[in-house]
């Protein structure tokens, strides 16, 4: 069955997770992260987001990427995003550009400051015999990143530590729950994925539960985080939810992100094209029971 999913909400979207059994403290894995930024190093990650309402169930967005590292934390990215979206989705419009760029994965690059993105809705934009096209802003992971793991606890060690504030000893990590609000202040890249709409007061207080896996040196192995989508009061659909469950692996691995060549480059849309700026009529997948 077709759903449509409201809006950029989804970002931070998940359902209540149940902390495992108190048991002695794991390692600290803030210090345990902040090991890991060396020069040239960095670590692998999967993403994969679940929409759920009532009986329906499915995954919307998967997510894999490379995080590299200097010495004072995550200096260069390389995600790549899908919707899980076929054209037979869309209806009418089966065919049509949209479509096509909805089906196709999104890459985003970024370098420092700077983010390059391709593939996707992209695609619909680029001038002729361009690839990429150059962000004016900085937006790691794209579009799709809206979607992604809003426990930002690798690039931003202390929103990590804040989680830990109030967490608790879980089988193999820590287990807690932070509201929005307090996310919102601790969180730059939070604040900024749920910046094209103003929480309400009641969204503020809302409840992102967590549970973080450590691995033998303390590192993180997997966060999954789960909240009600209302809780960022979007107009999503009432009762729904969405969990973001997020894999580490390859810790420590050599890695060497660049920009993509020049010549591939646009600073500019094609003339006259604009991207999509409202999903609320974009159905991301099929839900199944």
């Amino acid at each position: 069955m077709k759903r449509i999913v409201t809006g950029l909400a989804l970002a931070s979207a998940a359902t209540l997770i149940t902390a495992g059994p108190a048991q002695a403290a794991p390692k600290n894995p803030v210090a345990a992260v902040k090991k890991q930024f060396v020069a040239g190093q960095g670590v692998k990650f999967i993403d994969r987001v679940t929409f759920a309402q009532g009986r329906q169930r499915g995954i919307i967005v998967r997510r894999t990427g490379t995080l590299q590292f200097g010495a004072s934390g995550v200096v260069a990215s390389d995600i790549t995003g899908k919707f899980n979206i076929r054209a037979s989705d869309l209806g009418d419009d089966a065919d049509s550009e949209l479509a096509k760029a909805l089906t196709t994965p999104e890459r985003s690059i970024t370098v420092g400051r700077s983010t390059y993105l391709s593939g996707g809705l992209w695609t619909t934009v680029l001038p002729e015999g361009k690839t990429w096209l150059k962000a004016p802003a900085t937006i790691p992971g794209g579009l799709t990143s809206t979607l992604g793991q809003p426990l930002n606890i690798i690039a931003e060690p202390a929103t990590l530590k804040t989680l830990l504030k109030g967490a608790k000893p879980a089988q193999g990590g820590y287990a807690g729950k932070i509201t929005v609000g307090d996310l919102r202040k601790a969180s730059p890249q939070f604040r900024a994925a749920t910046g094209f709409t103003k929480p309400s007061g009641k969204a503020l207080k809302s409840v992102i539960s967590w549970k973080l896996t450590l691995d033998a040196k303390g590192l993180p192995a997997r966060l999954v985080s789960n909240f009600p989508l209302a809780a960022l009061g979007a107009g999503s659909p009432k009762g729904a939810t969405a969990s973001i469950d997020t894999r580490f692996s390859e810790w420590g691995a050599k890695v060497s992100i660049t920009a993509p060549p020049a010549d591939e480059v646009a600073t500019d849309l094609k003339d006259g094209k604009e991207l999509p700026t409202d999903l609320k009529e974009i159905p991301l997948g099929s839900i199944a029971h």
